[in-house]
């Protein structure tokens, strides 16, 4: 009796171990990997198309692509690139070393519908055209003083079909007073300035004869693509 006791517990010992092991819940499947879109039926992973990249070209020039607007541009390393929606911003280094009171150096390449049309100014200090490769850029700049502060812009635009590509050069300097300077380092400040925008706006226009048309890669047929679990 006591030998059939003992039976019967292990018999009912291994079928509890039985329960517990097959009632667990089985593994899911391994989704796609983050950053991964699956394209067949398979599941095989294909990388996501990035829209916009910036690139070093050599110690002091870097390469902004964006696959998306259809523009790629070549601009010195040091500026800093902040990209939107309808193009990026370039930010100039201001030289903190020399005597000057340049508070502002910055480079937009916009991208709109439409036909291209400089803003309605009553200054403008010259008006023409720039020839780059097989493009043709309209051109203004214009420089204007309001309470002391010395302001001077460039502008191209490019027409492409029905897309505007604009280009704006912005900088701006304040008073010498505001900068506390007086005497002979009001004119050297006046010297650097000039100097300083107009570097800038040399590097602007090596820029824009950069400009160049790029197509991106086609996009994924979302007919044919598989969903992502």
């Amino acid at each position: 009796m006591k030998k059939k006791s003992i039976i019967t517990l292990a018999i009912i010992a291994v079928v509890i171990v039985l329960i517990i092991v097959f009632s667990r819940p089985s593994p899911a499947p391994a989704g796609p990997e983050v950053g991964l879109i699956s394209t067949d039926s398979g599941g095989s992973p294909t990388p996501v198309v990035v829209v916009s990249d910036t690139g070093q070209v050599s110690s002091k020039l870097s390469k902004y692509e964006n696959a998306e607007l259809g523009f790629s541009v070549d601009y010195p390393t040091a500026w800093e690139a902040d990209q939107s929606p309808t193009g990026v911003t370039f930010i100039m280094p201001i030289d903190q070393t020399q005597v000057s009171t340049v508070a502002k150096l910055q480079a937009d390449v916009t991208v709109a519908g439409g036909k291209c049309a400089f803003p309605p100014v009553t200054t403008i200090n010259d008006r023409g055209t720039m020839t780059s490769g097989s493009n043709t850029f309209s051109m203004i700049s214009m420089s204007n003083s309001v309470q002391g502060r010395q302001y001077f812009n460039r502008m191209y635009t490019l027409q492409h079909g029905d897309v505007c590509y604009v280009f704006t050069l912005s900088t701006i300097a304040l008073s010498p007073e505001s900068k506390g300077l007086t005497g002979s380092n009001v004119t050297q400040a006046q010297n650097n300035n000039k100097a300083i925008i107009d570097t800038s706006d040399s590097d602007f226009t090596t820029m824009v004869k950069s400009f160049t048309f790029i197509q991106g890669p086609a996009g994924i047929d979302e007919t044919k693509a598989a969903p992502t679990k």
